[in-house]
Protein backbone atom coordinates (compact mmCIF):
# COMPACT_ATOMS: atom_id res chain seq x y z
CA UNK A 1 0.00 0.00 0.00
CA UNK A 2 1.49 3.47 -0.98
CA UNK A 3 0.80 6.07 1.79
CA UNK A 4 -1.11 8.81 0.69
CA UNK A 5 0.35 12.49 0.55
CA UNK A 6 -2.11 14.88 3.24
CA UNK A 7 -3.85 17.02 1.26
CA UNK A 8 -5.09 20.35 2.53
CA UNK A 9 -8.87 21.30 1.26
CA UNK A 10 -10.61 24.67 1.08
CA UNK A 11 -13.72 25.41 2.65
CA UNK A 12 -15.22 26.05 -0.50
CA UNK A 13 -14.47 22.45 -1.50
CA UNK A 14 -15.72 20.85 1.58
CA UNK A 15 -19.10 22.79 1.22
CA UNK A 16 -19.22 21.98 -2.53
CA UNK A 17 -18.67 18.07 -1.70
CA UNK A 18 -21.19 18.03 1.34
CA UNK A 19 -23.58 19.54 -1.20
CA UNK A 20 -22.98 17.43 -3.91
CA UNK A 21 -24.01 14.82 -1.72
CA UNK A 22 -26.88 16.19 -0.33
CA UNK A 23 -28.59 16.91 -4.06
CA UNK A 24 -28.09 12.85 -4.20
CA UNK A 25 -24.81 12.37 -5.86
CA UNK A 26 -23.94 8.60 -3.91
CA UNK A 27 -21.23 8.94 -1.61
CA UNK A 28 -19.14 5.85 -3.45
CA UNK A 29 -19.28 8.58 -6.94
CA UNK A 30 -17.67 11.56 -4.84
CA UNK A 31 -14.42 9.85 -2.94
CA UNK A 32 -14.16 8.36 -6.61
CA UNK A 33 -14.40 10.96 -8.49
CA UNK A 34 -12.84 13.44 -6.48
CA UNK A 35 -9.96 11.44 -4.85
CA UNK A 36 -11.17 11.48 -1.37
CA UNK A 37 -10.78 9.22 1.73
CA UNK A 38 -14.55 8.08 3.26
CA UNK A 39 -13.18 9.24 6.20
CA UNK A 40 -12.27 12.71 4.73
CA UNK A 41 -16.04 12.99 3.57
CA UNK A 42 -18.06 11.50 6.51
CA UNK A 43 -16.27 14.16 8.68
CA UNK A 44 -17.74 16.81 6.38
CA UNK A 45 -20.62 15.64 6.48
CA UNK A 46 -20.60 15.04 10.49
CA UNK A 47 -19.24 18.85 10.77
CA UNK A 48 -21.77 20.61 8.38
CA UNK A 49 -24.69 18.49 9.68
CA UNK A 50 -23.58 19.75 13.72
CA UNK A 51 -22.37 23.23 13.39
CA UNK A 52 -22.46 24.07 9.20
CA UNK A 53 -18.27 24.74 10.24
CA UNK A 54 -15.59 23.02 9.05
CA UNK A 55 -13.38 24.10 11.91
CA UNK A 56 -12.40 22.08 14.70
CA UNK A 57 -12.27 25.08 17.30
CA UNK A 58 -16.66 24.95 16.27
CA UNK A 59 -17.07 21.57 16.10
CA UNK A 60 -16.36 20.53 19.98
CA UNK A 61 -18.54 19.68 22.27
CA UNK A 62 -19.24 22.05 25.46
CA UNK A 63 -17.29 18.83 27.20
CA UNK A 64 -14.29 18.78 25.11
CA UNK A 65 -13.75 23.01 25.51
CA UNK A 66 -14.19 22.80 29.25
CA UNK A 67 -11.41 19.82 29.26
CA UNK A 68 -8.81 21.85 27.09
CA UNK A 69 -9.69 25.21 29.08
CA UNK A 70 -9.02 23.03 32.31
CA UNK A 71 -6.07 21.24 31.09
CA UNK A 72 -4.42 24.50 30.50
CA UNK A 73 -5.16 25.93 33.67
CA UNK A 74 -4.06 22.81 35.27
CA UNK A 75 -0.40 23.39 33.76
CA UNK A 76 -0.56 26.93 34.71
CA UNK A 77 -1.30 26.26 38.38
CA UNK A 78 1.92 23.26 38.09
CA UNK A 79 4.25 25.87 36.64
CA UNK A 80 3.02 28.57 39.65
CA UNK A 81 3.80 25.77 42.34
CA UNK A 82 6.91 24.89 41.08
CA UNK A 83 8.25 28.16 41.26
CA UNK A 84 6.84 28.63 44.35
CA UNK A 85 8.69 25.71 45.61
CA UNK A 86 12.14 27.09 43.91
CA UNK A 87 11.19 30.51 45.64
CA UNK A 88 10.89 28.45 49.14
CA UNK A 89 13.98 26.82 49.07
CA UNK A 90 16.20 29.69 47.66
CA UNK A 91 15.04 31.92 50.51
CA UNK A 92 15.60 28.88 53.40
CA UNK A 93 19.06 28.60 52.39
CA UNK A 94 19.41 32.19 52.81
CA UNK A 95 18.25 32.40 56.44
CA UNK A 96 20.75 29.76 57.44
Amino acid sequence: MTKRERRKFTEEFKHQMVQLYLNGKPRKEIIREYDLTPSSLDKWLGQNKTSGSFKEKDNKTPEETELIKLRKENKQLLMENDIIKQAALILGRRKM
